[in-house]
């Protein structure tokens, strides 16, 4: 059979493409030396089967990456391994991790806001947060303040004055003012072009290129706002499908969600224990005069105190009555915890503390409940009357001590 001098062009929209293109190569390399009447060496020939076998992979991987428009991308792991070395990467180290969601729960009046309030300017000044590493340049935030957008507005010129700002200091932080409808799809391009545009403005300042931390200021509200009920775990299940369309949209910036958890700070987060399984890391606000934010559930970073903090009030000047305009924010210095800080233990009967430390035993991984219940068995609690077990694991959950998702039980930290 008589070889083609110029053989038909490879169809480029095949998913193959590039494996023919490979193997097109290497045929007429050894066309050309037969012509030539060139017989390779034996190194030659390894090197030829090296190299065809690199250009076959190569081909193999582009026909894997880049399917037809519509199709799934797909990443091998050794190319994973190859493009990232498994770091994390960290807008405040230990805190703020791109591509995450963050929860940061207190009850009514814990300065929960006035914490992300806190950290926002840190973050867009490029300033280390209670000890924490900075990110190395600033990173817009865009302010999510669902309500009281005139008491975050407030915050964040105090922290300025604070600072010893001008007030015409241009910062990495947006304000949006109003509700917004997170169960609804509709309002997730929405989000996305205010980020965009924010970007816009962001990257008319020094060193600053994108938009890296989105506050949501409440997580109530944003279910609220479209009927909702922040006790179901479908409506909670909508807010973060939505959540997650937006850091794919926009390369994986982190969420920061503020949320409540009741008067009754042992009880944890308010509403749907879901909220446990959708974010990256939980912290709970706690305390008195003094406040300590604990991480009550993290994927990388172990629970228990983040760190302890204060908050001052600065005065903004008169009213029409003469009266002084205040707003409270968090003083920038991590504080030593006093006694007030430090929770209440839950008064618990011998059984309860003994099926309680079952499961605290069992660590992150937690038990099922069938495991849980046959630990307690074996060590002759539940063994008589089954309903004993019952009645134990309601007293922990009513306290808030435990708590369940997805079909494991683990201790509630916060």
């Amino acid at each position: 059979m008589i070889e083609p001098e110029f053989p038909e062009p490879i169809d480029m929209s095949r998913s193959d493409a590039g494996y023919l293109m490979a193997a097109e190569a290497a045929r007429l390399k050894a066309l050309a030396r037969d012509r030539l009447g060139v017989d390779p060496v034996a190194e030659n020939n390894a090197l030829d089967t090296k190299t065809i076998q690199h250009d076959e992979r190569r081909a193999r991987l582009a026909a894997l990456k880049m399917p037809q428009r519509g199709s799934l991308r797909l990443e091998p792991l050794e190319d994973i391994f190859l493009e990232d070395d498994c770091a994390k990467g960290h807008i405040i180290k230990g805190v703020f991790a791109w591509g995450e969601t963050s929860a940061w729960i207190a009850p009514p009046g814990g300065m929960k806001s006035a914490l992300l309030a806190s950290a926002a300017m840190s973050v867009a000044l490029n300033q280390p947060w209670f000890g924490r590493r900075a990110p190395g340049n600033p990173v817009g935030v865009v302010y999510f303040a669902l309500e009281r957008a005139d008491l975050v507005k407030r915050r964040l010129i105090a922290h300025r004055r604070k600072l010893g700002l001008p007030e015409n200091h241009q910062t990495a932080i947006v304000v949006q003012s109003g509700m917004l409808d997170m169960m609804n799809p509709a309002t997730v391009p929405l989000v996305v072009e205010a980020v965009k545009r924010a970007e816009t403005y962001f990257s008319q300042l020094p060193d600053c290129h994108c938009a890296g931390l989105l506050i949501f200021d409440t997580f109530a509200k944003m279910i609220a706002a479209g009927g909702g009920d922040e006790n179901s775990a479908k409506d909670q299940g909508r807010v973060f499908a939505n959540l997650q369309r937006i850091k794919d949209e926009l390369g994986s910036p982190h969420i920061a969600l503020i949320g409540h958890t009741g008067k009754d700070e042992a009880r944890g987060a308010r509403g749907s224990n879901a909220l446990y399984g959708d974010v990256d890391v939980l912290v709970t606000i706690g305390g008195d005069t003094i406040k300590t934010a604990t991480v009550s559930k993290a994927n990388d970073i172990p629970d228990g105190p983040l760190f302890s903090f204060g908050s001052e009030v600065v005065e903004f000047g008169t009213d029409e009555d003469g009266d002084p305009i205040t707003v409270n924010i968090v003083t920038s210095g991590e504080v030593t915890p006093k006694g007030d800080a430090q929770p209440r233990e839950p008064k618990l009967s011998p059984d309860q503390r003994t099926f309680y430390r079952i499961l605290h035993d069992a660590g992150r991984a937690g038990l099922d409940l069938e495991d849980w219940n046959e630990k307690a068995r074996q060590i002759g609690i539940g063994a008589n009357r089954k309903a004993k077990l019952y009645d134990l694991r309601k007293a922990l959950e009513d306290k808030r001590l435990v708590r369940e998702y997805a079909g494991r039980w683990n201790v509630n930290h916060g």
